[in-house]
């Protein structure tokens, strides 16, 4: 009986390896559809007879002969790293730095694009200074496509003078690459963190990609806006000069910032709602990042910018009016 329930795990055990590799070729090999189509093909009749022979004949050969292929491509997986040099997508194809003197920062490739469409948008990168001795808070905007649970996390820092700044880290797309939720597990993207206007970043989201976007004010001492600021500007310098790979799970726009935050707050308790984004809301209400004096739900429906971001105008604050106070 241990014999037949060893056999049956290892079964399963090349059943999850095989469909792993198999996402692994399909995403990595390069080559038009016809080639990955081929290769995965080839892949999966090599894993399903040595399945079958082994769940057939109870002999160590196939398990043998398995182990040598997956070290194989093991070997071959290694060997795909990261890069900064490849032909990037307009939006993403700078890399943000920045310099630190003091409480003034100056960072370069501030991204300010004027969106009128996902293909037509004029292109402005811009390097911009900044006082940290006048931020004044920071907000949290979250922006949802339709997947269920999952929404996208950006973060605005805002100056006394009503300027913001927002910072979001995202998938780093090639030239017409689209973006892929699973492809995000095997090396399909790499990571960047993006700086830019209000105007350009959130309201790309709401004007152009017809997004739902929240924007939650956030509840935290100058000296932890401080360090958060001056985190996603380490961050970024780092990726700028060792790329590293995005990972839907564990290097996502909000899993990224929970490390940050972890650095400031050692206590902050880690939480299934930092993968299913749209539910981070609560979780923030919950540790206190959230105005607790307001019911969660009253957050939520005051936070709902989406129409009042599409009711902006070229000339206006677009700013001011995504925070301008709903009807009771």
């Amino acid at each position: 009986m241990f014999v037949r329930w060893a056999y049956a795990l290892l079964c399963v055990a090349i059943a999850l390896s095989g469909g792993w590799s198999v996402l692994a070729l399909w995403y990595q090999i390069a080559g038009s559809a016809v080639i990955r189509w081929a290769a995965v093909a080839a892949w999966t009749t090599v894993v399903a007879l040595l399945w079958v022979f082994a769940w057939l004949r109870h002999g160590g050969l196939p398990w043998i002969a398995y182990a040598a292929v997956m070290l194989a491509l093991v070997a071959w997986w290694r060997t795909i790293v990261p890069s900064n040099h490849r032909d990037w997508a307009d939006d993403v194809s700078q890399s943000l730095t920045g310099q630190v003197e003091g409480h003034r920062v100056t960072l370069f490739n501030v991204r300010n694009f004027n969106w009128r469409s996902d293909d037509d948008y004029d292109i402005r990168w811009e390097t911009r200074h900044y006082d940290l001795d006048r931020l004044a808070g920071a907000d949290l905007v979250l922006s949802s496509w339709g997947m269920p649970g999952i929404a996208h996390a950006l973060f605005s820092f805002g100056f006394d003078d009503g300027s913001h700044l927002v910072f979001s880290v995202e998938v780093r797309r090639r030239r017409g690459q689209p973006f892929s939720s699973i492809g995000g597990f095997f090396k399909h993207f790499e990571r960047i963190i993006v700086a830019a206007d209000e105007r350009d970043v959130i309201r790309v989201r709401t004007h152009v990609r017809h997004e739902t976007t929240h924007l939650y004010p956030l509840q935290m001492s100058r000296s932890a806006l401080r360090a958060l600021f001056l985190s996603y500007v380490k961050e970024a310098n780092q990726l700028a000069t060792r790329p590293a790979f995005y990972n839907t799970a564990t290097s996502n726009c909000v899993t990224i910032v929970y490390d940050m935050a972890k650095q400031i707050a050692p206590g902050l308790p880690y939480d299934y709602r930092l993968l299913l984004t749209a539910y981070l809301p609560s979780y923030l209400y919950q540790v206190g990042a959230l105005d607790r004096r307001h019911p969660l739900k009253a957050l939520i429906r005051q936070g709902d910018i989406t129409m009042r971001a599409r009711a902006t105008a070229a000339g206006d604050d677009f700013s001011r009016a995504i925070r301008a106070p709903l009807p009771p």
